[in-house]
């Protein structure tokens, strides 16, 4: 009997002692898992979905996780968007309100120009003052600061209002941000598909359908780019398996999105902060029920700015083939809580990702192979 027909056996095992035995059939088949199988994922056992999810890991990646050397620049925190869950926006005139000019986002960018910097994550508050004008040279100023660098910029929900500003269609919009410098978008503002959870908690924000139609057009203009999920707040979990599956089949038509983050909802300083939020457990099996629906992605993301080094660690053997990067100055989810350090050194993430059994990959933002440890 072969290492992975063993090890199949192990994981079927242990699946069928869950009452998921039929599941794990049909991801050693590479059988789609339903919409009801995904909820029974959710209310199974978690080391059996984890192991499930590590087999699906492997098979794609195995032992190789990713990262990159990369900065975050949260260019402004005014926003108009009141959402419940976030403790990141300020109103025009609070304390700690602030709007970088494009010369002092570049600013940052000179910061780092002796670290070995390939990518700029930039996403902030929607500021209704800002001109369109503004987020174009916001793009250039970077980009002169720093020609290689890959700009990722602008959530779903600052693109439609940046398409707002510039009074034309997105489809317009987009080819001229691109010539600015914009080289893909991060998947962030997509919270929960569901209707009942945007009325109760961002009313104000794109709906669920709005965002998915906003990322089709992103990826028909050429864009890649990373889709999300903020879980551990007031979504069901049914309403978390209609986010799952919505995504799933935008994939099946455009083949944009390369990478799926959860995102663990921070309470503190929050509207919502009598939520008690999701626990580590609840972190590694959004990560594996993830890795299992969404059979398109190729890649699954363990942001570990937003959860302890030890469960971005643990999260390797659930699911979780890349760790995001070595940030730098990341705002919004320490204005919510998150305890984890701001910047971590390229080496540190490398020895992170050593210490837990697999083998690192620098890559690029488009997953282009910058270094490996594999040689």
């Amino acid at each position: 009997m072969s290492t992975a027909t063993s090890a199949q056996v192990r994981i079927e095992r242990l699946a069928m002692r869950a009452g998921i035995g039929d599941l794990a059939r049909k991801v050693f088949a590479r059988e789609r898992l339903s919409r009801e199988d995904g909820v029974r994922l959710y209310r199974s056992d978690l080391h059996a979905v984890g192991a499930l999810a590590n087999h699906v890991r492997e098979r794609m990646h195995g032992d190789l996780t990713y990262f990159n050397v990369n900065q975050h620049i949260n260019y402004t925190n005014i926003c108009n968007k009141l959402c419940r869950f976030c403790a990141f926006q300020r109103l025009p005139g609070q304390p700690g309100a602030y709007a970088m000019t494009p010369a002092e986002a570049a600013a940052k960018i000179r910061a780092q120009l002796a670290e070995p910097v390939t990518e700029v994550h930039m996403v902030a508050g929607i500021h209704p003052k800002l001109t369109y004008e503004y987020y174009l040279d916001l793009l250039r100023a970077v980009k002169a600061e720093r020609p290689s660098i890959h700009i990722k910029a602008f959530t779903m929900v600052e693109l439609d209002q940046i398409a707002k500003k510039a009074r034309k269609p997105l489809e317009d919009v987009l080819p001229e941000l691109i010539a600015a410098g914009l080289g893909s978008v991060p998947g962030g503002g997509a919270e929960i598909f569901a209707d009942r959870v945007h009325q109760e908690s961002y009313h104000l924000k794109i709906s669920g359908e709005q965002w998915l139609e906003t990322a089709r057009k992103v990826h028909r203009a050429g864009l890649r780019s990373n889709c999300t999920m903020l879980h551990g707040h007031i979504e069901t979990i049914e309403e978390r398996v209609d986010h799952l599956d919505r995504l799933r089949l935008l994939q099946d038509e455009t083949g944009g999105f390369q990478t799926y983050v959860p995102l663990s909802f921070h309470p503190d300083n929050t509207e919502m902060s009598h939520v008690p939020g999701p626990t580590a457990l609840d972190e590694l099996r959004e990560l594996a029920v993830g890795r299992l629906l969404l059979d398109n992605i190729p890649h699954i993301k363990a942001y570990w700015i937003l959860m302890d080094i030890p469960i971005a660690q643990t999260a390797l053997s659930f699911g979780a083939d890349d760790v995001d990067g070595t940030v730098v100055e990341e705002k919004i989810y320490h204005e919510a809580g998150a305890t984890t350090p701001q910047k971590v050194m390229r080496q540190e993430l490398i020895q992170w990702i050593r210490d837990a059994g697999r083998v690192p990959v620098e890559r690029d933002t488009l997953y282009n192979v910058v270094w490996s440890g594999a040689n």
